[in-house]
């Protein structure tokens, strides 16, 4: 049934790839027509955003011959993104632009807690305003810094950048980590519906973030994977303040409730057997099927406990892991990974790694 299912799933994500790039290439040819319904966003044609972003730069005071020379050198490099041409020209043309997009990029820089007043300045101008937030965004994102990255997208829309599918890329990516599912997902059917010259590259991984959610269950093994690598991701940012220190607690107690359901389920099972002890042939003990010694841990073995002695170490060492001599945690996630896939040891290895940083003091004005 398992395998039907991910088939099934895959299957779907396939189709919608293939579907959507079948109504894309359809609706080319019929763009000028207003009854179209799908097919509405497209990135700016580059004579286009080159002449706006020239009406900026003139306007801005760039107007000697030194300073038009440069802008024509970054517009004359075909290859280059066309957003990456117009964050260039505001750089070139705006020293705030500058600094703001060089903190972004600039991946020692700490993490921004706010977004940014310059970008939710109207004076400034839609065209600006709007591909300055975008640029800034998706830098941020880079980082994994995506809390921010989503604040600043929500100040403007896709219709007002030059590149559409980038902005739509950037808010599915910020949403699909912090395990927004729901709002994923919207962003990623209107990326794959409305986006008519959306890269290929953009689309594969929309749908394939779109399969994975698919997989998503609430308050199971994965979802406390998903937690814990995000917690990981905010320790790595110094964010080990009050909001990510109750996502551990979170993850803590979904482990305190799996462990008790297990638990439940193994009592339940040995008074079955206990009832059925005895009612074998000649009632020998050999015809039941009761260990001779109780299993110790849940690693293998017959009459094991699924799991249960796994998450109690996950448990116990995410309460007490700063506290531990190094040796002992060393011996604890040697112990904790040895039966796992590289990538989910990779994960674990990471997530207690990082854990005691949570303990020191909260930065000011953590999320």
């Amino acid at each position: 049934m398992k395998l039907v299912k991910y088939c099934s799933t895959f299957a779907f994500a396939a189709a919608l790839l293939c579907g959507t790039a079948l109504r894309a290439d359809d609706a080319k040819p019929a763009k000028d027509k207003e009854t179209a319904s799908f097919g509405t966003l497209e990135s700016l044609p580059g004579d286009e955003a080159k002449a706006k972003a020239l009406e900026w730069f003139k306007a801005a005071g760039k107007t000697d011959a030194e300073s038009l020379k440069a802008f024509d050198a970054i517009w004359a490099v075909e290859e280059r993104p066309l957003l990456q041409k117009v964050a260039m020209t505001f750089a070139l043309g705006d020293a705030d632009a500058k600094k703001l997009l060089d903190e972004a990029y600039d991946p020692l820089a700490p993490a921004p807690v706010t977004v940014p007043a310059i970008l939710k300045d109207a004076k400034k101008g839609t065209f600006y305003r709007a591909n300055l937030t975008l640029a800034y965004a998706k830098a941020l994102s880079n980082r994994r810094v995506h809390e921010e990255a989503l604040d600043a997208l929500k100040l403007v829309k896709p219709e007002q950048v030059v590149d559409p599918g980038a902005y739509l890329f950037t808010k599915a990516v910020c949403e699909h980590s912090l395990l927004l599912k729901d709002d994923a997902s919207r962003t990623i059917v209107r990326l794959l519906d409305d986006v008519v010259d959306a890269p290929e590259r953009y689309r594969m991984v929309a749908a394939l973030m779109h399969l994975d959610m698919l997989t998503w269950q609430e308050k199971d093994l994965g979802w406390v994977a998903r937690m814990m690598n995000n917690i990981e991701r905010r320790l790595d940012l110094a964010r080990g303040g009050p909001k990510t220190q109750d996502m551990e607690k979170k993850v803590v107690v979904q482990l305190d409730e799996m462990i008790k359901k297990l638990e439940d389920e193994q009592n339940q099972q040995g008074q079955g057997q206990g009832q059925g002890k005895g009612k074998g042939k000649g009632n020998k003990p050999g015809n039941n099927n009761q260990p001779s010694s109780p299993q110790q841990d849940s690693y293998g073995g017959q009459n094991s406990g699924p799991g249960e002695t796994e998450m109690k170490h996950w448990k116990d060492l995410a309460q007490n892991w700063g506290n531990l001599p190094e040796k002992e945690r060393a011996k604890a996630m040697q112990e904790l990974t040895r039966d796992m896939p590289a990538k989910h040891r990779e994960l674990i290895e990471n997530y207690f790694k990082n854990l005691q940083k949570a303990q020191s003091a909260a930065p000011s004005g953590d999320k």
